[in-house]
């Protein structure tokens, strides 16, 4: 027996294997580049240099929206989990097990209620990770808890949007949550409390077509994709090549579709003072301000406490 080839270059391969984690390094997907994963992971999830806005799960949005990254997580109804008995290629209920162990999630979309620079504000998050983000009955009714949390607690709903669109495994069910969710705004709007879109990238389809272009202020991330159709289907069914750029966030914002492209350092910043204008709240001392320019929306229309038992934090 051979020790040094069979005894000790193994244990030295494993020692390595053990120490080099598979996500030490990423690659950006705009320059390439090789990023060490803590770096982008401190910087929001902004790679360092060219800027790109990589996917932000549902926990480190809400840590970087709420004061003290402390929050509380509010409690959802239970719904159905596979009311159509789907299987494609696999069991519907087995998809949903893999992407709750993924993401920590029960499913797409998180809720919260917290401080944003001292005001009371509901936030829900879409998480991409989590199925595409897609619109099923149990983010549906995420959503519209979240939007009747806002009217009980008269505070300001934030949504971040980031979705694939309808979940196709729950069928006619997962359409149902469109009017559901945009009946839900309109219940929020006549509550006089301001409704504000985060689009994210990407979001599009179903999701695109009911609550996420529904905001009194249409924020949108840099060189987030925004859309119903993907740019393909709509080049094959008007025969025509479309502009470049176009469903992207600076695009849309040139043609009236979103109000302002916000960088993520300066998000909270921006909604802070948004909540406050709707709200006609005055601003904390040593409240934080925007670091960059951001195009303000051309116009804004003003609109004129139980919490869950456990914070999160």
């Amino acid at each position: 027996m051979n020790w040094l080839t069979n005894v000790v270059r193994p244990k030295i391969r494993n020692i390595l294997r053990r120490e080099t984690p598979e996500n030490l390094w990423i690659k950006c997907p705009d320059s390439g580049q090789l990023v060490f994963y803590k770096d982008v992971e401190a910087n929001q999830f902004v790679i360092p240099g060219s800027n790109y806005h990589m996917r932000m799960g549902a926990v480190a949005r809400l840590k970087s929206i709420f004061d003290n990254e402390t929050w509380f997580d509010i409690a959802l109804p239970e719904v159905t989990p596979d009311p159509l008995k789907f299987r494609d290629e696999r069991k519907y209920v087995d998809r949903i097990k893999d992407a709750r162990a993924k993401t920590g999630l029960n499913d797409a979309i998180k809720v919260g209620y917290g401080k944003l620079e001292g005001a009371g504000v509901v936030v829900a998050v879409q998480d991409f990770d989590f199925m595409g983000g897609s619109l099923g009955m149990a983010a549906g009714e995420a959503m519209v808890r979240g939007l009747e949390l806002a009217v009980e607690k008269k505070s300001p709903f934030i949504v971040f949007a980031a979705s694939g669109g309808a979940r196709m495994q729950e069928g006619i069910l997962s359409l149902m949550q469109m009017p559901r969710t945009t009946v839900g705004v309109q219940m929020l709007r006549e509550a006089k409390q301001p409704y504000i879109v985060v689009l994210t990238n990407p979001t599009t389809g179903g999701v695109t077509a009911s609550y996420a272009m529904l905001g009194d202020v249409q924020i949108a991330e840099p060189g987030a994709l925004i859309g119903f159709a993907g740019a393909r289907v709509i080049e094959q069914t008007i025969r025509e090549k479309l502009p470049e750029g176009f469903q992207r966030a600076e695009y849309l914002r040139e043609h009236g579709m979103v109000d302002m492209v916000v960088h993520r350092h300066d998000m909270k910043a921006t909604l802070a003072r948004l909540c406050r204008l709707f709200t006609k709240s005055p601003a904390l001392e040593g409240a934080t301000k925007p670091t960059a320019a951001v195009t303000e929306p051309a116009q804004i229309v003003i609109a004129p406490e139980t919490v869950p038992a456990a914070p999160h934090a």
